[in-house]
């Protein structure tokens, strides 16, 4: 069997079929979904900088945590295993106490700039008291502080599309785009007073 039936479960199956979209997914349901990392996949993780892991407790009890950092904050680790450094927070430490009990997880990753989204299903673990993984996974001069590390294994993972993304832009990304129109601005001035220049020069030859 694919894994198709981790994300299209029986009750997701029949929901389908008596709304009438069964058709449309019966090609993914035969094929199932990617479970590794694709150079794709990995060029979109390396831009982010934000991310919402769903877990739940033994009774299945959800809970999501924001998880962010410097961009590029995830890592892959392998071709099924992505990683991040987990900092030094509230101590509600909910997330760690459901992974003692349900190792299920999911991963949301949305870039607002690019109107992208892509959902990863898997299985994480905590990993503490292992420094030079921490070290590896940890971005250098970052003002957080590490405490341990949560793999997530991809046992599946689906594109979204960019239906209802609100176009939104990281400071960094609007100073980018600023500096851009500033260099722009300063060559058409430059430009602009050359002109003005010349029709000056002339004005006086006659």
């Amino acid at each position: 069997m694919n894994n198709a039936s981790l994300v299209f479960t029986p009750a997701v199956q029949q929901a389908q079929a008596e709304r009438g979209s069964a058709r449309a997914y019966a090609d993914r349901l035969e094929a199932g979904f990617p479970d590794t990392v694709t150079p794709e996949l990995a060029a979109f993780i390396a831009e982010q900088d934000t991310a919402f892991l769903g877990t739940a407790n033994a009774k299945g009890a959800p809970y999501i945590q924001h998880r962010g950092g410097p961009k590029g904050f995830i890592k892959v680790v392998d071709e099924h295993t992505i990683g991040f450094a987990d900092y030094r927070g509230n101590r509600q430490y909910i997330t760690l106490a459901n992974l003692s009990e349900n190792d299920r997880a999911y991963l949301f990753l949305m870039d607002p700039a690019r109107r992208q989204r892509i959902k990863l299903w898997g299985r994480a673990r905590v990993v503490e008291n292992d420094a030079a993984l921490v070290d590896k996974l940890f971005d250098k001069g970052y003002k957080a502080r590490p405490e341990r590390v949560i793999l997530f294994t991809i046992e599946a993972w689906d594109v979204n599309c960019s239906a209802h993304i609100v176009t939104r832009f990281t400071e960094d990304e609007i100073g980018e785009a600023l500096d851009t129109v500033k260099t722009r601005i300063a060559e058409l001035e430059a430009e602009n007073a050359r002109l003005r220049a010349l029709v000056q020069q002339q004005q006086q030859q006659q």
